[in-house]
């Protein structure tokens, strides 16, 4: 996939972005430049490669986990304390967009 000046300019458009005629040619290339990079990795054959959880599996390590459990109390009511204005635990906020 390669793109053109027109798709570029369209893009930054889109984006509300100001781009000068060197400054679109600039990205062009670099857009183009991304893309044949993906190409070229779509071109690896990764068939016979086990997907890994984690990048320590390559080391033959892994990730010790830890249980699952709650380690600090319920504060709610001490952080909500100091709000201004609080209603069934949600913090209340003035409305801003009419």
């Amino acid at each position: 996939m390669s793109l053109t000046l027109n798709d570029v300019n369209r893009i930054a458009q889109l984006a509300r972005l100001e781009l000068s005629a060197e400054e679109a040619q600039a990205t062009l290339g670099q857009l183009n430049g991304i893309f044949a990079l993906i190409e070229q990795m779509r071109g690896v054959d990764t068939s016979k490669v086990e997907p890994l959880s984690s990048p320590l599996q390559t080391r033959g390590l892994s990730l010790r986990l830890r249980e699952d459990q709650v380690t600090e109390g319920d504060r709610r009511s001490d952080y909500q304390a100091v709000a201004p204005a609080v209603a069934d635990g949600l913090y209340l906020v003035p409305r801003v967009i009419e």
